[in-house]
């Protein structure tokens, strides 16, 4: 067995926004496998299969406990079925990566997110994979704190929904062919429109010349 972690806060008030980018793309999974949810301790979890029949049987969890103590919701689940660091993948969000940007990375510090450190804290260790989906640093005059905890803008929909389906790809890939699969798959995925092309510089009109063949000042 797998476990997937997608990283988040409960309650329809934390539904849409940043911080659960992790909770949106299980949900998709899940979604895509027509399971149902269920209470298990300090989470939801769900069973699926994932990849070619007759499937990777995969644990996607959902902490229950609010980002900051998400490792107590994992940790037993790690515990109760035995799962090695490599068999574990948490999905998170990701300021320092461009919103619309997704990455796989192996192990590795917790870069400020507080539902990983809190995981690394209780595991004892950072060997686990995790799908870093890219929400962008706040604009200028926001507090991370404020701008994780806020909503998907109406311009953004469309890439958000977007970036879900490609996240749930990416677990199935790592889920059925591994981490170095993945990797190859989906690192550098980048969602966002492409910059505008340069404008022409206008070539500058030539002076005009006088009869006499000098130029006018």
């Amino acid at each position: 067995m797998r476990v997937v972690v997608g990283l988040g806060n409960p309650g329809g008030q934390y539904a849409q926004t940043r911080h659960n980018m992790g909770w949106l793309v299980v949900d998709e999974v899940a979604r895509r496998c027509g399971a149902a949810w269920r209470k298990e301790k300090d989470a939801e979890v769900t069973e699926v299969r994932l990849g070619p029949a007759p499937g990777q049987k995969v644990l996607l969890v959902k902490p229950l406990t609010f980002m900051n103590a998400s490792g107590k919701a994992v940790a037993p689940l790690v515990s109760f079925y035995k799962i090695q660091g490599t068999e574990l993948l948490v999905v998170q969000d990701d300021l320092d990566s461009p919103f619309g940007l997704l990455k796989f990375r192996m192990g590795g510090r917790h870069g400020g997110q507080n539902g990983v450190r809190d995981i690394i804290r209780l595991l004892g260790h950072d060997a686990f994979p995790r799908l870093k989906v890219g929400i962008s640093r706040p604009p200028p005059g926001w507090e991370v704190s404020d701008w994780v905890m806020s909503r998907w803008r109406p311009e953004e929909a469309q890439t958000l929904a977007e970036l879900m389906r490609l996240g749930a790809d990416a677990v199935e890939v790592w889920a059925a062919s591994g981490l170095a699969e993945a990797q190859l798959k989906f690192n550098g995925t980048d969602l966002r429109p492409p910059p505008p092309p340069p404008t022409p510089e206008a070539t500058p009109s030539p002076k005009p010349v006088s009869p006499e063949g000098e130029e006018r000042q």
